[in-house]
């Protein structure tokens, strides 16, 4: 990375990255420092053969993770450093890929492959942070992380709403773990910096409730306008999920999106779309496990999935997938899904057809 790359990335960021560049150095050169500061690293390689065989490589606009088919493909490769003392941490990663490309491909050319950045500050003795810069997302159970979630590819709700997000975030979490509450101050709707034009943050909240290990309950929100102060619409989401350890092999993660967005500038009239979601998962050993997921998404307006026909986006899906572990950093992923949609919105190789069939599978080296 050049100078002029790193200005560009102080320049977009925030000047509290400045504080985060100092405390790495720091630690260089300070024993008790330099073990706080981990150095971690991962590569999810995939395949996904279509069976309609499509001209294309890339798979449907709604689809911004695991999107490319019929090539061997490097989903996302990631190097990332974290520094971690009671009164301050920081996290600094670097990653390209597919899903690199999909999802920062509004940003300035510099900053297209900054996956986290960001720096936070313990305000008190209690566990009251203040963190600042490129956060992931406070929305959703799912992250750009393949092992971080139960199935290879991301569900519909996943890939629509944001993975990263760029701001302040001020959290609390209870001293007993129950309970963790965040207020956030956002640059917009999976931002780093804001759309052209756009003089107005936005906002949004995080509740999660753990009252024991079998049981999480989460609550997050954003409100918003991602457009240009012109085009001004603003945008109201909500998401909802519970994830449960049924037994000591079954577990349960149910999980609904709501949104709704002005039809036009100053309008009292909203678009809705909303998308429910359940996964299953089954782990049969240390080393192998099973998940079935069945999710619907709907977006008739196209206010988060552009198609282009009558009846908007309407889309059920239906998967299910093995994970094998061969070692403590190595992993194998399959996966077969399904797609079935009200119009015909998925590419073959002559014409197009309402319904796709995709086999995916992953191999996973992390450290």
């Amino acid at each position: 990375m050049n100078v002029k790359q790193l200005n560009r990335i102080k320049k977009y960021c925030m000047p509290t990255m400045l504080v985060f560049c100092l405390n790495v150095s720091a630690a260089e050169n300070n024993t008790s420092e330099a073990d706080s500061l981990k150095i971690s690293g991962y590569l999810e390689s995939y395949y996904i053969y279509d069976t309609h065989d499509p001209a294309s490589d890339t798979r449907p606009s709604f689809a911004y993770s695991h999107n490319r088919v019929g090539k061997p493909s490097i989903n996302l490769a990631m190097i990332k450093a974290s520094f971690n003392q009671p009164y301050i941490r920081a996290n600094l990663a670097i990653g390209s890929g597919t899903y690199m490309r999909a999802n920062y491909a509004l940003e300035p050319n510099d900053l297209q492959k900054l996956f986290e950045a960001n720096v936070g500050v313990r305000l008190s003795d209690t566990n009251l942070w203040l963190d600042a810069g490129v956060l992931p997302s406070h929305i959703g159970f799912e992250s750009a992380i393949g092992l971080d979630n139960w199935t290879v590819t991301r569900s519909m709700l996943a890939d629509n709403s944001p993975y990263f997000e760029t701001g302040l975030r001020l959290s609390y979490t209870s001293d007993d773990g129950e309970w963790y509450l965040s207020g956030l101050l956002l640059n917009g709707w999976q931002r780093i910096q804001r759309p052209d034009g756009n003089t107005t943050p936005a906002i949004g909240h995080q509740i999660t409730y753990k009252p024991n290990a079998a049981v999480t309950l989460n609550s997050s929100s954003f409100i918003g306008n991602d457009k240009s102060d012109q085009e001004r619409k603003m945008r109201y989401f909500h998401n909802l999920y519970g994830q449960f350890q049924l037994s000591e092999r079954w577990g349960l993660i149910a999980g609904f999106d709501i949104g709704a967005e002005q039809a036009e500038k100053n309008s009292s009239r909203y678009h809705v779309w909303y998308t429910p979601i359940l996964i299953a998962k089954y782990t049969y050993s240390d080393k192998c496990s099973f998940a079935v997921r069945a999710e619907y998404y709907q977006d008739n307006n196209e206010v988060i999935v552009t198609t282009d026909t009558p009846n908007g986006f309407r889309t059920f899906g239906y998967s299910a997938n093995v994970d094998y572990k061969l070692m403590n950093n190595l992993a194998l992923r399959a996966e077969l899904r399904k797609f079935k949609s009200k119009d015909e919105i998925f590419e073959k190789k002559s014409g197009l057809s309402d319904e796709s069939l995709l086999l995916t599978a992953a191999a996973i080296v992390y450290f």
